[in-house]
Order: C-alpha cells, then structure tokens, then sequence
C-alpha cells in the first residue's frame, strides 16, 4: 500500500532518521533566508519554538500551531481538514511547514507576502484558533518567561512583533532536504534505489511534472488551477478567488512541494484524496478539464512498472532529519 497506516508511519519515520543519521547532513550546510527586520538567532527560534506548542494562543486553549502542523506528521495533521477550536472544520487541508523559509508567499491562495504576516491568520481565524490579536497580547504579556524573553531579544514588551518574529524564525529553522534525491544531486549515486533513479528520470524528462514541481524545492511557488474539480460553482472554497474577486482566479491554489509526499497525505487543498495512487491517477487523466485548467495538465499513460518507479521516486524526497536534529 502506498498510504501508511500508523505503525507503518512510525516505521518509516524512524527509517530516515537513523538513514540521515549515518551520512552528511545536507541541511546543515544550507543558509537560510531570512527578511532585514527579522535575522535568525537562536534566541529568536528558542522563543518560537514555545510559542509555536502553546495552547494558550487560541481561545478556548485546546489549539495551538502544532495541532495542525505536528512535527510527527511531516508538520501536517493527516486530516482532510483541520479540526479548531470548539472541535470545528477548518476550511483547507493543513500544508508542512518544513522548508517554509524557502516560500516567497504564504498561504494556499499565494497571497501573503511573508512568513509573519501569515503567523496573525490561523491565530485570529474564527474556525481555527479565534483567538483576538489584541487580548492574545495581553495574556502573553503577563507571562513572565515569555515577557523576559521579549525584553532580553528585541529590547520591548511582549507585542504582536515579538509574537509574529518569533513563530516565523522558528518555522525557518525547520529544514528538510537531506532526502535520498538531494543525496543522489550531490554525488551519492547509491542514494537512491534503480527503481527511484528511473521514477526519477520519468518525472524530469519524460512528463510535465517538472512544469510545476521543479527541484529543488519541486514546487513553482504560484498559485495554478490543477483541474481538481470540473465546476467550482457552488463550491464554498473557489481557491485565490476570494481574495481579488478576479474570475481568473477560480479553482487556483498554490502549487504544493512534493518534499515528504508519502507523510503529508491526504491530499489537495481540500483533502479530497486520500492516497498518492489517487492524485496520480487524476493527473493520468488529464484533470477534470475545469475551463480555467492548467494548460499544462494533460492526460498520460504508465505501465505499471512505470508507476511503480514513479511512486518508488516520491519516497526519495522523504527526508525526517528533522526530527532527530530538533530532538522531536
């Protein structure tokens, strides 16, 4: 089977993790990208780190960033949809935050033009934390751990800067590219097995994954309608198209990296597919063929072999060295 179960999960984890473990970590040697206003320290990361654990962010105090983003779980939550506060539905499935830093826009609808920016969204959202940015501060700044690390860091009370600074390093830090494929990039040919190799090859040279999952972070950044569904008229969730109100913008979510594919099911920005075999096929198909599709999209065949080493390819991008270097 190609979606885990539990124990099989846990298996797999702990597989990459004790392979990271005995080769060069490639994460260590990768300078991480951070805004002018807010350079990465440890310090920074430390206090993020907290933040990010902490229930008290949302409202009733049962939610907090890791309920939906658990390190255990590739930062995802394996729901369709995420569960908030009052035991609510989110409204799109919850995307890894591991190589977040990487991102040159937050959010599924591409429109965020920061790390921090994003941090206010879940914590104020209604469904989600429903938390109020205002009364959130002035709760966190009566804790003293968290006030003295604002004045110790950034030289200020516990605000909405620190908050949003912290949580933001802290997701920087997560780093995951040390998978079997960076591996193979970097010299290592027996990183990845012949089957991956020609899975490999099958997505590079041979389809037009690459159009939109391009290495090294396999995804374009931007936001593109990948023919989910034929017709979005009804549909609650009609992608970037809420934000602009521009038509061209329906059915248009941003592009997923495929980094860790195997942990972070299921799959699309509703969850509407539950294993890697079902996002193949719809990609088989050519997509629903939604007007707005991607031009890109079109239908293909594999034999089954050619399956086979196409999804053998996708475990190649798994990299869980995170775990071990956190010390989740």
């Amino acid at each position: 089977m190609w979606r885990f179960g539990s124990i099989a999960f846990t298996l797999l984890i702990g597989f990459f993790v004790l392979r990271c473990a005995n080769i060069q970590d490639l994460n260590l040697s990768i300078s991480v990208p951070a805004p002018k206003d807010n350079p990465q320290t440890n310090a920074k990361i430390a206090l993020g780190r907290q933040l990010f654990f902490d229930k008290r962010l949302s409202l009733d105090g049962t939610v907090s960033c890791a309920t939906c983003h658990n390190p255990r779980k590739a930062f995802t939550d394996n729901l369709a949809k995420s569960l908030g506060i009052n035991s609510q539905l989110s409204e799109r499935n919850a995307p890894s935050i591991l190589n977040a830093a990487f991102l040159k826009t937050a959010m599924f609808d591409a429109h965020l033009q920061t790390l921090e920016l994003q941090v206010i969204v879940p914590i104020q959202e209604p469904v989600e934390m429903g938390h109020n940015m205002k009364n959130l501060i002035k709760q966190l700044r009566q804790i003293p751990e968290y006030q003295a690390a604002a004045q110790a860091i950034y030289g200020r009370d516990f605000d909405a800067w620190v908050l949003t600074r912290s949580i933001s390093a802290f997701e920087r830090s997560l780093l995951s590219m040390n998978a079997p494929f960076d591996q193979f990039i970097a010299g290592n040919h027996s990183a990845m097995t012949a089957n991956q190799k020609a899975g490999w090859k099958l997505f590079s040279e041979e389809l037009y994954c690459t159009k939109c999952h391009p290495a090294p972070y396999f995804t374009t950044f931007e936001a593109a309608n990948n023919g989910l569904y034929a017709d979005y008229n009804g549909k609650t969730d009609q992608g970037r198209f809420r934000i602009h109100h521009d038509s061209s913008d329906i059915g248009k979510f941003k592009i997923p990296s495929l980094r860790n594919l195997p942990l972070t099911f299921p799959y699309m920005h509703d969850g509407s597919l539950q294993t890697m075999d079902a996002v193949l096929a719809h990609y088989q198909r050519g997509g629903a063929k939604h007007p707005l599709q991607n031009k890109e999209i079109t239908a293909f065949e594999l034999s089954q072999k050619e399956k086979e080493q196409l999804l053998a390819f996708f475990y190649a991008l798994v990299d869980t060295s995170y775990l071990r270097r956190n010390g989740f």
